[in-house]
């Protein structure tokens, strides 16, 4: 049995493919770890299966009563969507309902560490960092600074460099600096301030 026979390897990438796809998309927007090869073949196999369990009344109409009589590059946008843009779509549609007030009650929210919650939203703030060894940096992360997210490890930029006065409050810019970069090693504490 040669597994390289045109219709062997066209089913194969057939129950493979969609699931390849949902999975690098729900790694991309759930901000998680990748598996390990063996495990991802089957999850792969097993989404796709959901993938066109949900097409099917789509993919039943189309092939009965559409595709046959339509030209050849519908039918390749049909194809291109049942393996490519609906695997996206069911993770994005996945990510809303998981991020949805109304099953926060029952089900755990889908960010899985606070550093990427508050950073992951892009909102700007005013931060004031205290490091383990007392110091404390005060500036403004902005729409230009930015933090790591997902697997990677823990670093903040912040665009703006702020002398911080007696009271602990923002007294003026640094002069002639472009921000500052953290690492999360020597990071104690972050507190945001809203910026209006």
């Amino acid at each position: 049995m040669d597994i390289w026979e045109a219709n062997k390897l066209a089913l194969f990438a057939a129950f493979v493919i969609p699931g390849f796809v949902s999975l690098k998309a729900y790694e991309l927007l759930f901000l998680c770890a990748p598996k390990d090869t063996a495990n991802q073949l089957v999850d792969a196999v097993a989404y796709s299966c959901l993938n066109y369990a949900i097409l099917f009344p789509a993919i039943y109409y189309a092939n009965f009563y559409v595709l046959e009589s339509s030209p050849p590059i519908f039918v390749g946008f049909f194809g291109l969507f049942v393996l490519f843009i609906a695997p996206v779509v069911w993770v994005c549609a996945l990510r809303a309902i998981r991020r949805s007030t109304l099953l926060q009650r029952w089900l755990p929210h889908p960010t899985e560490r606070p550093w990427d919650y508050v950073f992951g939203n892009r909102n700007p703030y005013w931060v004031i960092i205290t490091m383990k060894d007392g110091k404390r940096l005060g500036g403004k992360y902005g729409y230009n600074s930015f933090s790591s997210s997902g697997t990677s490890k823990e670093q903040i930029y912040f665009e703006e460099t702020w002398e911080l006065n007696a009271d602990g409050g923002f007294e003026r810019p640094k002069e002639t600096t472009a921000g500052t970069l953290v690492v999360s090693s020597d990071i104690e504490s972050i507190e945001f301030f809203h910026w209006t």
